[in-house]
């Protein structure tokens, strides 16, 4: 079976796939948390459903700059504000308590903006030395790979494939937070980080079987057969594992607290993009550009 001859088809499909949300990403970025925006936090349980515009009058009438008011499962709803001097809940939870019978203040939390951009600026050096980390590591654990191939190529696909990854998650949290104020917060970076692990280790098993192949296989066996090989050779254990990791997320997703939600379908969408990207765009990839190097050897 030779999947490998439509490699220039997969590459467009992984592009068309990472089209909607690089738009989104431009004319609308993420919906960001007060992780990152700096602000205040209060969530509310009611005895039964309310109205939030009620809700928000009765906020301002106490000084409560109100930017969002979503209501959660169980008559719980979350105001995200600017930020409120702690000193001050106190009456805001007397007001609500008079305006709303049975309102039960479940946490209350305020992040400076100092700290927003701190978790902001964190999150990228995060991703900058996790790719140079990746880079490097792969480039020495294939060092002993049969030259005239390089090592770092391989590193280079591998980080291609996890950034494709990384751009399909935040598009479409992009898409999601314009669309169903979906916002994301720190534990979605920790989702983030993951993803890009499972991703690279996912392209590591792959890459790390061609790099076995190259060694045992006949030299008149072009390169893209022997990666085609090594694919399928790896096609059933990728699959499986990523299968058993979905079905888990999936039952987190829809059983699981509310907390928690960003969290799994974030990583529930990178699993899923990972498998796809080690097999179908890392691959393909590092097939082209050793064709374009073997093709300008030649020439020269």
């Amino acid at each position: 079976m030779n999947i490998f001859k439509y490699k220039y088809w997969f590459l467009i499909f992984s592009a068309a796939i990472l089209v909607p949300g690089i738009i989104s990403l431009v004319l609308w970025g993420l919906r960001l948390s007060i992780d990152f925006t700096g602000g205040s936090l209060i969530t509310y349980q009611f005895n039964a459903s309310i109205s939030t515009e009620d809700l928000k009058k009765v906020l301002q009438e106490n000084k409560v700059e109100v930017q969002a008011i979503t209501s959660n499962s169980g008559n719980e709803y979350s105001i995200r504000s600017k930020p409120i001097d702690s000193k001050d809940i106190d009456q805001i939870k007397q007001a609500v308590s008079e305006k709303f019978e049975g309102a039960n203040l479940r946490s209350f939390e305020t992040v400076g903006p100092i700290i927003g951009r701190e978790t902001t600026k964190n999150a990228f050096v995060s991703l900058t030395w996790a790719s140079i980390g990746i880079l490097l590591y792969i480039a020495y654990a294939f060092r002993n790979i049969p030259k005239p191939y390089s090592s770092y190529r391989f590193g280079a696909s591998a980080i291609i494939a996890m950034l494709h990854d990384a751009l399909v998650v935040l598009g479409i949290f992009s898409i999601l937070g314009h669309f169903l104020k979906t916002e994301i917060d720190s534990l979605f970076i920790t989702a983030m980080l993951t993803v890009i692990g499972f991703s690279v280790h996912d392209t590591i098993v792959v890459f790390d079987r061609i790099r076995e192949n190259l060694g045992k296989l006949s030299k008149a066996v072009s390169f893209e057969e022997v990666v085609n090989y090594s694919v399928i050779e790896t096609l059933n254990r990728s699959l499986a594992t990523s299968f058993t990791v979905v079905l888990t997320l999936t039952s987190l997703f829809l059983l699981g607290g509310e907390s928690i939600k960003t969290f799994v379908l974030a990583m529930l969408i990178g699993i899923i993009s990972g498998t796809y990207s080690s097999i179908f765009t890392a691959s393909p990839i590092l097939v082209i550009w050793e064709d374009i190097i073997n093709k300008k050897r030649v020439k020269s």
